[in-house]
């Protein structure tokens, strides 16, 4: 059974967090979770198979297990007989934080360390983070080109959502149009999986050449387009039978939101398909934007907005879509269809 920890010991594992992330890249470097990730696993034979010595690799893992990363069974007193499992999934999970490509590790490129002790001087104002460092939205093509990098390296979540329901999203889709679709790392996933699609970008004329080049490596030449404008001056191009707007909605005040929605509307053709993913407001998700919130604290002009997926469905079936459904993945994806003329 598990058992919630409580208010103080978790103020305890917060408190030494660089600590435990030390323990994380440790067990993620010497393959230690390889092995106890399909378990069980006798602490003597990984003591024996990594070179260690028993007792201390005991008060180690007892360290993973303070995170709730382990189940562990004793035997008595004979500590090389205690049998540890790993939770499923841990080893990948532990490598998209610590790992040489981790979200993580590109948002430290940040200068955060701005903030870092001076909260109180910057919620009152007095300490921000310079236009220099970050600007929203993005001020010149190297600003641009940082950001949409920075965006492209945090898209896993999405992708696996994506990919989970690919033939259900785009098995009778021809033209998508991915709003705000970054580099177009995103358009290029779902055209791996969906052959017979063509997908534009549609983002600010700035990002063309970070889409020509993701179109170049990815190999879809033909058939990864882009659309240059500003979907907060001009319509949404039309004659698209799909529609995604992918960590986009977020940044903007609900009657910014409620019109690109609208705009999606009337720009798809009848019977189109509408894609929203976003960070939804809840616990996982939360926790998971706490770099950007505290990042953030030192921007004025940009406000990370975390809604239930509430808000989107309620919206999207006041504006006319039908058929509104909420599909399960690392993200979840909402999705809505403009009715037929026939319907």
């Amino acid at each position: 059974m598990t058992v919630a920890l409580s208010p103080r010991a978790l103020m305890s594992l917060l408190a030494n967090g660089p600590k435990a992330m030390d323990v994380l890249a440790t067990a993620f470097d010497t393959g230690l979770l390889d092995a106890l990730e399909p378990g069980p696993a006798r602490l003597d034979a990984l003591a024996t198979q990594f070179r260690m010595r028993p007792l201390r690799l005991y008060k180690f893992l007892d360290c993973l297990e303070s995170l709730g990363l382990l189940t562990r069974e004793a035997a008595g007193d004979d500590i090389g007989a205690t049998t540890y499992r790993a939770l499923p999934g841990l080893r990948d999970t532990v490598a998209a934080v610590v790992g040489p490509d981790a979200v993580e590790r590109d948002r430290d490129r940040y200068p955060w360390r701005l903030l870092h002790g001076r909260l109180t001087e910057s919620l009152r104002g007095e300490v921000s983070i310079g236009d220099d460092d970050f600007a929203w939205p993005p001020r010149t093509d190297a600003q641009t080109a940082e950001f949409e990098r920075s965006m492209a390296v945090g898209l896993g979540p999405v992708l696996e959502s994506v990919g989970r329901h690919a033939d259900a999203l785009w098995s009778d889709r021809r033209r998508l149009l991915d709003v705000g679709g970054g580099d177009g790392t995103l358009a290029a996933h779902i055209l791996d999986s969906a052959p017979h699609l063509r997908a534009d970008v549609y983002n600010l004329p700035a990002v063309a050449p970070l889409v020509a080049a993701t179109r170049v490596a990815r190999g879809h030449p033909d058939r990864l387009g882009f659309v240059g404008g500003d979907f907060l001056a001009e319509p949404l191009p039309p004659g698209y039978d799909a529609l995604s707007f992918v960590r986009v909605l977020h940044d903007w005040p609900d009657d910014v939101a409620r019109r690109l929605l609208e705009q999606a509307y009337a720009a798809l053709e009848p019977g189109g398909l509408i894609v929203v993913s976003e960070e939804f407001r809840t616990p996982d998700r939360l926790a998971m934007q706490f770099f950007w919130s505290y990042f953030l604290i030192g921007v004025d002009t940009c406000v990370s907005r975390l809604r239930e997926t509430d808000f989107y469905t309620t919206l999207l079936a006041e504006i006319g879509f039908a058929r509104t459904a909420v599909l399960p993945g690392t993200w979840e994806l909402i999705i809505a269809y403009k009715p037929s003329t026939a319907g």
